[in-house]
């Protein structure tokens, strides 16, 4: 029996998290392709994935692409255990620390003439193992377990790997986390091309793992003024933008003050202009937290051009606004776009999530590719295809990678005395 079930859209959502354990847990129902996803990962694709005979099932796309299917959580250190069936010739593998941008490690089962087994491959072989079909039953189940460990004191990343419950190889190499991502999605992988007819498949059942699914770690902790990374945000990428103290790593643009550090906060007084960072982002995740005066007038920049122009349009902006009391004060009619959280010009929020004047909120964004998605204290606002929304100009022009910056908005009058902080704020690059 085949059954063909949708897939599920990558996001990053708080509620997605599953309880931390250590215990040996299924990640394939048989039934569902639930808890998997095709986008996220160094190498997406177009591979066909079905639900088959209880089995996960890849061939290669219409067009005979591949691609790889992830699990939704990302992991370290873990034991991924499958049994895996393959047909010849087809190029497959298990692949570790899938992140965009970043290299990962696959475990290779390439059956074409002079594929191996348990092969060590990144973009390039970095262990060979020309023995490893020599225990294989070819034409049915085998049992492939694979053990990673991130020894971050040693600097090193440990693989071995087991067929059918003997070694079938051990790797150990130096980590470049430059280069090399230190966790991520797992990954099962139809490789196109090569000669392969349509039909031809790679099978995997009783996929399970053991090890802690990072995100459902805090990403940070400490008191809520001044949150850190926590060991598992570091593992993924996070860093952060501003260390409580100083304006390090940021620059004026605009008049040169009207905002500084000031106890453990970035605050921001009217005027105009912006503060940005020095280093410029393309495809990101972003956290950080707001608090807002009355009549406050902000906004955060995304891959915003350092040629000058209005950032709000040659990158984009997340409004930041007082929504209680701006109609009010200045006698006017906001647009559904131009409330906090609003991609501004052109997207509305979903919802209102804005919390009462002089508490703190909570951003999160994702910005990958054309795909911008956010966050306001842990209530989805929208996750959009910037290409398919309106706004001028449209987004197809507007600058690929920028910097990322804080608006520093002039007030609804002179007499304005209006303010907004910012703290925590952190980055992952994808």
């Amino acid at each position: 029996m085949k059954t063909i079930v949708p897939l599920l859209l990558f996001a990053l959502s708080a509620s997605s998290s599953r309880p931390a354990s250590l215990e040996v847990q299924s990640l394939f129902d048989g039934k569902t392709l639930n808890g998997w996803v095709t986008v996220g990962g160094h190498y997406d694709g177009n591979a066909s994935w079905t639900i088959e005979e209880g089995t996960l099932t890849g061939r290669q796309g219409p067009n005979g692409e591949g691609g790889l299917i992830y699990t939704a959580h990302e992991y370290s250190d873990f034991t991924f255990e499958c049994e895996v069936r393959i047909e010849e010739p087809m190029d497959s593998g298990i692949f570790l620390d899938m992140v965009p941008g970043l290299r990962g490690y696959q475990v290779t089962i390439d059956t074409p003439k002079d594929g191996e087994l348990g092969g060590i491959y990144s973009d390039g072989w970095l262990q060979h193992n020309p023995d490893g079909w020599k225990n294989f039953k070819k034409g049915e189940w085998n049992k492939l377990s694979v053990f990673a460990q991130h020894e971050l004191g040693q600097g090193s990343v440990v693989l071995r790997t087991k067929l059918n419950g003997e070694l079938l190889c051990a790797y150990t190499a130096p980590e470049d986390p430059k280069l090399f991502a230190r966790a991520g999605h797992i990954g099962l992988q139809v490789h196109g091309g090569q000669g392969m007819a349509p039909k031809t498949k790679v099978q995997y059942r009783n996929i399970t793992i053991q090890g802690e699914a990072l995100d459902t770690q805090p990403r940070f902790r400490g008191p809520a003024m001044a949150l850190e990374l926590s060991d598992a945000a570091k593992l993924l990428g996070w860093c952060a933008l501003f260390d409580g103290k100083s304006l390090d790593g940021w620059e004026m643009h605009g008049d040169p003050t009207g905002a500084v550090a000031q106890d453990g906060n970035i605050l921001i007084t009217g005027g105009g202009g912006e503060l940005a960072t020095k280093a410029d982002f393309k495809d990101f995740e972003l956290y950080l937290e707001f608090q807002t005066s009355e009549m406050a007038n902000s906004g955060v920049f995304l891959r915003a051009a350092r040629d000058g122009s209005n950032p709000a349009y040659s990158g984009c902006e997340i409004q930041v606004l007082d929504d209680f009391n701006w109609e009010r004060v200045t006698s006017s009619k906001l647009h559904e776009w131009q409330f906090t959280g609003s991609l501004y010009g052109s997207v509305a929020p979903r919802a209102k999530a804005l919390k009462p004047i002089g508490e703190w909120n909570t951003y999160r964004i994702r910005y990958l590719g054309t795909r911008l998605r956010t966050e306001l204290n842990g209530v989805e606002l929208y996750d959009v295809n910037t290409l398919e929304v309106g706004g001028e100009p449209p987004f197809e022009k507007r600058a690929p990678t920028g910097f990322l910056g804080l608006q520093r908005h002039g007030g609804a009058s002179d007499e304005d005395k209006s303010w907004v902080r910012y703290r925590n704020l952190f980055v992952r690059p994808l």
